[in-house]
């Protein structure tokens, strides 16, 4: 598997991942990780079909949501990795293995504590694993949600 450095951001293919397909982006150390994030898997989502609905536009804020409590919460991100299938898999990974829990109860119009119930509620599931040297948070979204949505805007 190759990995996609951020200067470059050459896309592996283009067209819809039948069969899967996993774009990978190197983050540790970057400057503008949210950024060069969202830009890379509005890249990934234009290849693959995805692109121009709202889900889409919820698969990204997820991708916000994940990279900022990483850089936020887990002494920063290392790496974005998107798999598609059936199923579009954000994942990413940080340099701790403490697990994310959300705040037990966030205060409204008051900033800090939300983004775990975002990412709960614009995903069909998520998740951590912990692995040697940090974790992999993940989210996904069916595929049939990414294709079927409404255009954003409306």
């Amino acid at each position: 598997m190759e990995t996609i450095g951020p200067e470059t951001g050459d896309p592996v293919s283009a067209g819809f991942p039948v069969g899967g397909q996993r774009r990978r982006l190197a983050l540790a150390g970057v400057c503008g990780r949210v950024a060069k994030g969202r830009d890379f898997t509005r890249q990934a989502l234009q290849d693959w079909g995805w692109d121009g609905t709202e889900t889409a536009e919820d698969a990204l804020l997820l991708v916000s949501e994940l990279l900022t409590n990483a850089s936020l919460h887990a002494d920063g991100c290392h790496e974005l990795v998107l798999t598609a299938g059936d199923r579009l898999r954000i994942e990413v990974y940080d340099g701790t293995t403490a697990l994310p829990r959300r705040h037990p109860s966030p205060q409204r119009g008051v900033p800090g504590g939300h983004g775990l119930y975002i990412v709960e509620r614009l995903s069909d599931r998520w998740g951590a694993q912990a692995h040697e040297g940090g974790k992999a948070v993940w989210a996904e979204i069916e595929a049939s949600r990414l294709t079927t949505g409404r255009p954003a805007g409306f």
